[in-house]
């Protein structure tokens, strides 16, 4: 009962830190004029502040603390016992999100080049090894099980910075990238919570609380009116990591305390549409000869809307497609081979492009 009222105190409190929040980012950006200026690839033709991911890391640590401060104020002392045996974990997690948020708010303030951010990415991956969170078992993937500590370590730290960028590159169309971070980060959560890993249910729930509030003024917030922000790189490097952390941790639990479904295809679930996206996309400009890391129309977003849906509608479909992707995945676990169930979704989402592709040349002609 403890942990079932924290978690639902600590969504609730983010959603209200954020709410109060996020206005004085607006404020603060239209005073100064720090917007995301539309040009010939962007959707959105009004300036809009770019800075709501600076709401992310600051509530979500505040909420954590706070909740961990009225506890021991009322003498239960259940959460500080929680945390401190994970106390290693935590501590580099806090340090790879802040690392993070910085890079991300100096990038929408004042631009970094791909190339830095790489590397503090990298950096922030070496943490989460260091710490121990890193794949140590392939669960059957490619055949593999158990894998050496530098496979997994370099395994890590490719899949770390590609969760990132998977979930920097989908952030196209307004509630995307939140509405599929806050599905993720409610199955993640909610996970955590039966598995008995409190500490790491309370992050993931005040970050789901933030990336609410935030989706709200995302989607629902008027340009004219000023109170209409997007996330930013901030936001996505900081849900990026925190994404990427959570998997990693889901990934070292065994069969036999989720219900004989495959870890690693639990922990990747809920990530499969921007990660399968960001590569198909990345193969395209790389078979068309362009440079992978400059941006383009070619995102799953812009072809959904090039068959004439609207970007709300396209919104929707995405955070639904992700949805059935997650549950049927955990639902075929069971009777399946990781990979042909990876093979399958493979599948399907090439089904679902070549669909998409022959609409657009459809609607075109």
């Amino acid at each position: 009962m403890f942990w079932s009222i924290s978690l639902v105190v600590a969504f609730l409190c983010s959603v209200i830190f954020a709410g109060v929040l996020i206005p004085q980012i607006l404020l603060i950006a239209f005073r100064n004029s720090l917007f995301d200026i539309p040009d010939e690839r962007k959707i959105h033709r009004a300036a809009v502040p770019r800075l709501g991911g600076m709401a992310f890391a600051p509530v979500i640590l505040f909420t954590s603390v706070l909740l961990l401060g009225a506890t021991l104020a009322m003498g239960n002392s259940t959460y500080l016992k929680e945390l401190l045996g994970e106390i290693q974990q935590v501590a580099f997690l806090i340090c790879a999100v802040t690392m993070l948020y910085l890079v991300g708010l100096a990038d929408d303030l004042v631009g970094v080049k791909y190339r830095a951010k790489f590397i503090v990415q990298i950096l922030c991956a070496a943490m989460f090894i260091i710490s121990g969170v890193y794949l140590q078992n392939f669960c059957g993937v490619a055949f593999c099980d158990e894998i050496h500590p530098i496979i997994g370590s370099l395994f890590t730290l490719v899949l770390i910075v590609f969760v990132i960028n998977a979930i920097n590159l989908i952030d196209g169309v307004d509630g995307l990238a939140s509405g599929l971070s806050g599905v993720a980060l409610l199955f993640y959560g909610t996970m955590f919570y039966m598995l008995g890993d409190y500490v790491y249910a309370v992050f993931a729930f005040s970050a789901l609380g933030a990336v609410v509030q935030f989706f709200y003024y995302n989607v629902f917030g008027n340009a004219e009116k000023q109170t209409k922000i997007f996330m930013g790189d901030t936001g996505a490097l900081t849900i990026g990591i925190l994404l990427s952390f959570f998997a990693l941790k889901l990934c070292s639990h065994n069969r036999a305390e989720i219900n004989d479904v495959n870890p690693l295809v639990m922990a990747a679930a809920p990530l499969i549409l921007p990660c399968f996206d960001v590569v198909r996309v990345f193969m395209g400009r790389i078979r068309r000869g362009n440079n992978p890391f400059l941006p383009d129309k070619t995102h799953i977003h812009h072809k959904l809307m090039a068959i004439g849906m609207s970007t709300r509608l396209t919104m929707i479909v995405l955070i639904v497609v992700s949805i059935l992707f997650t549950l049927l995945n955990i639902v075929m676990s069971p009777y399946l081979n990781a990979n042909l169930l990876l093979l399958l979704d493979i599948a399907a989402w090439v089904v679902f492009n070549i669909w998409l592709t022959k609409a657009i040349a459809k609607r075109q002609r």
